[in-house]
């Protein structure tokens, strides 16, 4: 949620940071209702200090009235008698009117959370404007000594590409099949030499991200409802998600979400609490289940590894002071550690300066990171695909977004409960997710015999194992 003083205050910079992400919200709407409860507030506020003040007087009030009462006879008992009446009804009246008006603050609290929570965070002004995807601006690539992605994989390698569904089936791989057969559409069986791949690889980007100070954390998959909307990833993704019972107390109830990420887990840790600033930065890692329906998604990828609605992710949070400066250096840093793995593992990459169209609702800044994929794109004269980059990583940046909505803050200049309390900063970044990331990894790697060399730094992931196949 962001800040809504800030909002009172620069109404033109939501309004010009919603009309850049391609995000329909009602800024006026917001302010009109924000106004109303202002003042809805300003006068039950007002009434309550009068409520207190007569609470207060009414005591001495009445035993005067009392001691007179003794005494008097007649007209004048019964005009005591009725002030008294109306001194003891005064409280009740102020009380029905502050009543009143909780009542109208009530009505309209609902529907400004739910505005509120629309609004998105305004891009960075270096952020070129876009519609989608297709206005990203790349940054750069690297490719391996021997490789131009400009060039057919045939004339660089000596033979033609295969795709990592025809070497999946071959060598034992994968079992779309009996995965369909399972859980439906989109789904898969790794086997063998496969699965030991995707462990593998998944096992090297979380021993590589510990090895640069991260925390590593199991956090929970089934999530409450709170920690997905404090992520920033409900309402708007809420079709996105798959919902799970949560049992408590020997009961199944409901508000149980499958996260479609690790850092739903990660970021949700620390929601409601206060953290002295000398701890931080926190920097945690997990490597975790993720589930996506991809609503939406039909006929888009739908074949092979690419878009499936289940896989398991390394990622990686920092969570650290409300400094943009800070909050840059960390952004630049994970996208580090992401290229030295790609390069470690000798693939194809590209990175993308994602348009403001493409940055969610969520995010100040996003960079995505694609590796080339042999299989990918439009097919050639011989019928063949040509290549393609395809999206494996993506590192975001988001300020204070998440961390207002989750209230997690932290003390100024330490503990003893001295210093202001501001809320952090938070950054986010796919370390490694497969099965999609074996994409690349298997058909970079195909020889032309049909096996498929296993690099060098995986190879203890796989027991000293060279090849599969």
């Amino acid at each position: 949620m962001i800040d809504l003083k800030h909002l009172r205050e620069n109404p033109e910079h939501y309004t010009t940071g919603a009309a850049r992400k391609r995000s329909p919200v009602d800024i006026d709407r917001v302010l009109e209702l924000d106004g109303q409860k202002r003042d809805l507030t300003t006068k039950r506020e007002s009434l309550k200090a009068e409520q207190n003040a007569a609470n207060k007087a009414m005591g001495p009030k009445m035993g005067q009235l009392s001691g007179r009462m003794k005494k008097a006879e007649g007209d004048e008992a019964a005009k005591l008698k009725a002030e008294m009446d109306e001194l003891k009804a005064g409280p009740a009246k102020l009380k029905s009117a502050i009543e009143a008006l909780e009542a109208e603050i009530a009505t309209i609290e609902p529907e400004l959370r739910r505005l509120l929570l629309t609004i998105p965070q305004p891009p960075d002004a270096d952020v070129p404007d876009g519609a989608g995807g297709e206005d990203n601006v790349e940054i750069r690539q690297w490719t391996p000594p021997g490789f131009d992605p400009t060039q057919p994989f045939e004339a660089q390698r000596g033979f033609a590409a295969r795709s990592h569904t025809d070497i999946g089936a071959a060598l034992g791989l994968i079992d779309f099949e009996r995965g369909v057969k399972l859980s439906g559409s989109r789904s898969y069986v790794l086997k063998g030499d496969g699965f030991r791949l995707h462990q593998a690889v998944l096992r090297y980007a979380f021993d590589q991200i510990i090895a640069q100070g991260f925390t590593p954390v199991s956090a929970p998959s089934i999530v409450r409802e709170h920690a997905m909307v404090g992520t920033g990833f409900f309402p708007g993704g809420i079709e996105q998600t798959y919902e799970a019972g949560i049992h408590s107390d020997g009961q199944w109830e409901g508000d149980g979400y499958l996260a479609g990420t690790g850092e739903v887990g990660l970021m949700g840790l620390h929601m409601d609490e206060i953290i002295d600033e000398a701890d931080l930065p926190l920097r945690y890692t997990t490597l975790s289940p993720c589930y996506r329906r991809e609503a939406g998604a039909a006929g888009k990828d739908t074949a092979g590894l690419y878009r499936v609605h289940y896989f398991e992710k390394v990622e990686q949070v920092v969570i650290c002071v409300a400094d943009k400066a800070e909050s840059r250096k960390w952004h630049q840093e994970m996208i580090g550690y992401v290229e030295n793995l790609l390069q470690s593992l000798e693939l194809p990459y590209r990175l993308l300066q994602c348009c403001t169209g493409d940055l969610g609702q969520k995010n100040a800044d996003m960079i995505d990171v694609e590796c080339w994929m042999p299989s990918r794109g439009e097919d050639g004269a011989d019928g063949r695909p040509m290549g393609d980059w395809g999206e494996t990583h993506s590192a975001s940046r988001l300020y204070d977004f998440q961390c207002r909505r989750l209230n997690l803050r932290y003390r100024e200049g330490g503990a003893q409960g001295k210093g202001a309390t501001t809320f952090c900063h938070s950054l986010n970044n796919t370390v490694l997710a497969s099965p999609r990331f074996l994409i690349p990894l298997i058909e970079m790697h195909q020889n032309e015999d049909g096996t498929v060399n296993v690099p060098t730094p995986l190879r203890p992931y796989m027991g000293g194992q060279e090849r599969i196949g």
